[in-house]
């Protein structure tokens, strides 16, 4: 009498067995799956690209966003004193506006200052960079660019431009004075930070944060997942590649200046090559933004700007 022939359970047994037999441990071991393609960095624009602080040019985000989309970024940072608007149903409108663009809404640049002696202001400004963190997390963004702030003894900016970023202290105080002041400051704020799951970024921009050795010293000292920095390619005037590459294993989110009919305050020749280079030394995968500060009109100069961005930050 014929044996039954084996159950479907039973065929998958002997098939698996037959493929162990055929393929040996060591055979496994030497065909390793290959690795998976690199994957660039995704590039985003500043809402300041499309106004540059010039005066007649200032467009509410919710426009920028879709020039953005038009233009082909993935993503846009928002300048906080651009926005025309706060209430939650304007938030809600920005949200949906980014969704069915296709995009995230990835940064939130704002301002703050907590280079005085004066406690009472400093806690004005610690509060108002509670409600920048409100803010960015009722916009679902997942970090906000925050400054050391600046003595203010050079009152107009485009002086301060004029002296490469350098200011003087207040009468009868060093910068040494000022440090305890910002990483006290910082240190407040991680609780809402942590609450929220915003990063704070601290950017390297002027006053404590004028060097890569000032930024990180804040950094470093409050110690925490909630303040790492926001590299500015465009914010070390002299030698910059040797400096963002100090700030580069820190860094949580870049923003990639560009010069496009020459600079409004100054015109860098950056080579962007090098510094995707050394952010991927790092392995740096999050967000590029492009923060175009050029004469040249942004309908040409910030397609153009994508294009460069795109090509080197590609792997």
């Amino acid at each position: 009498m014929a044996s039954p022939p084996p159950s479907p359970s039973r065929r998958r047994l002997l098939q698996y067995a037959a493929l162990g037999a055929a393929t040996s441990p060591a055979t496994l071991i030497a065909s390793p799956k290959p690795p998976p393609p690199p994957r660039g960095n995704p590039i985003a624009v500043s809402t300041y690209s499309y106004w540059r602080y010039q005066e007649g040019d200032r467009l509410a985000v919710d426009q920028c966003i879709d020039l953005a989309a038009e233009m082909g970024f993935d993503a846009v940072e928002l300048l906080e004193v651009q926005m025309h608007r706060k209430d939650p149903a304007y938030l809600q409108q920005l949200k949906r506006r980014a969704f069915v663009q296709g995009m995230s809404l990835c940064g939130l640049s704002t301002h703050q200052g907590f280079v005085t002696p004066d406690s009472e202001k400093r806690k004005r400004e610690i509060a108002k960079t509670e409600s920048s963190l409100e803010l960015a997390y009722a916009l679902g963004i997942p970090t906000i660019r925050v400054n050391t702030g600046r003595w203010g003894t050079t009152k107009s900016f485009d002086q301060l431009m004029k002296n490469r970023g350098l200011e003087p202290p207040l009468s009868g105080y060093t910068e040494e004075d000022a440090f305890p002041w910002v990483i006290q400051a910082f240190e407040t704020l991680l609780p809402k930070a942590e609450k929220l799951g915003v990063v704070m970024g601290l950017e390297n921009h002027w006053g404590l944060g004028r060097t890569p050795e000032g930024v990180l010293k804040i950094v470093e000292a409050v110690d925490s997942p909630w303040l790492a920095c926001t590299l500015d390619t465009g914010n070390f005037l002299e030698d910059p590649y040797d400096r963002l590459a100090k700030m580069a294993p820190r860094t949580v989110f870049v923003q990639a200046k560009t010069y496009y009919g020459g600079g409004v305050w100054y015109t860098l020749e950056l080579d962007y090559a090098r510094i995707a280079a050394i952010l991927r030394k790092v392995n740096y995968r999050g967000f590029i933004s492009l923060e175009f500060e050029g004469l040249e009109d942004p309908r040409s100069a910030v397609p153009k700007s994508l294009a460069l961005l795109r090509r080197v930050f590609a792997e």
